[in-house]
């Protein structure tokens, strides 16, 4: 099962791209970070100048698609925002379920579902 890289509630394509090689898709056991973008690069198949790029978040880059969904599947990190989709589908269930239920207890069981959830989205709570 994917998991979920964690970090600002805000995170760019590109910050996340940055942080998932760092993390995973080019762990320090490999040796120094020359060696590290290098290994990365043949991974992907992307260039080393590409994977430098995405490496240090250069902001003038962009990245399409294709190279997220590369860096998703070679880390099996996925990016957050498709994990906030399913986090919402998930409390649209429960407050489905929910319909009819007594009013005082609805309201505050929402409430810690999205707490709940809203926890494993925090910094330090990979996994």
């Amino acid at each position: 099962m994917s998991e979920k890289l964690s970090g600002k509630s805000e995170m760019s394509s590109v910050e996340f791209v940055s942080d998932a090689l760092r993390r995973r898709g080019a762990p320090t056991s490999i040796g120094p970070v020359k060696a590290r973008i290098w290994h990365a690069a043949r991974e992907l198949g992307w260039t080393v100048s590409r994977t430098k790029d995405a490496w240090y978040a250069d902001p003038r880059i962009s990245l399409s698609a294709d190279e997220v969904r590369d860096i998703e599947e070679a880390t099996g990190l996925r990016y957050g925002r498709q994990e906030l989709k399913e986090i919402d589908k998930i409390i649209a269930r429960a407050d489905a379920l929910l319909e009819g239920a007594d009013p005082d207890f609805h309201r505050p069981f929402v409430a810690a579902i999205r707490a709940f959830f809203g926890a494993l989205d925090r910094t330090g709570t990979e996994g």
